[in-house]
């Protein structure tokens, strides 16, 4: 593209997309930079337009109407997409400061409970019966256990969070 188009038509140019882009939502800028495109990708071509007025307007209501297709079509998402936040540096170190405060709460534990509920939250996802096992405890004292533990646990955590 030749430095005296662009100083040619840029005033035009500037005055066409800013006159469109009320109507279509878009920023004049994006319509001018879109215009600017179709003419180097039609010059790269070596079809340069032949009246370059007419050319510029028509091309600045083609992107105008491409626009408002487009906005049309969108949809806003009414919340952020499913999962959207969990992969965030903020919420993944959040979600590993919380599982060391568990995790440091169930270590103070009296008895048996810090065994109890580390094979609990296990990744191993072991069923009852192997966390009896590994505890040397029967199974149906498991149930009657954990919740003791898990009351234990809920009385000491309850100073720490009503603190933050």
């Amino acid at each position: 593209m030749t430095p005296d188009l662009v100083t040619f038509l840029r005033p035009l140019l500037r005055a066409e997309a800013s006159a469109e882009a009320y109507a279509t939502g878009a920023e004049p800028g994006d319509l001018e930079q879109a215009v600017w495109l179709r003419l180097l990708e039609r010059l790269r071509a070596d079809d340069p337009p032949r009246d370059p007025h007419r050319w510029l307007r028509s091309a600045v209501r083609t992107e105008a109407r491409r626009t408002r297709r487009t906005a049309r079509a969108e949809q806003p998402y009414g919340t952020e997409p499913a999962g959207a936040a969990e992969h965030e540096p903020e919420h993944l170190a959040l979600t590993a400061a919380r599982h060391r405060a568990l995790r440091d709460a169930v270590r103070r534990l009296p008895g048996r409970c810090p065994r109890l509920l580390e094979a609990l939250l296990s990744p191993k996802d072991l069923t009852y019966r192997e966390i009896a096992g590994e505890l040397g405890i029967s199974q149906g004292s498991l149930g009657p256990e954990r919740s003791r533990c898990l009351g234990c646990l809920r009385r000491l955590l309850t100073p720490e969070v009503a603190a933050r």
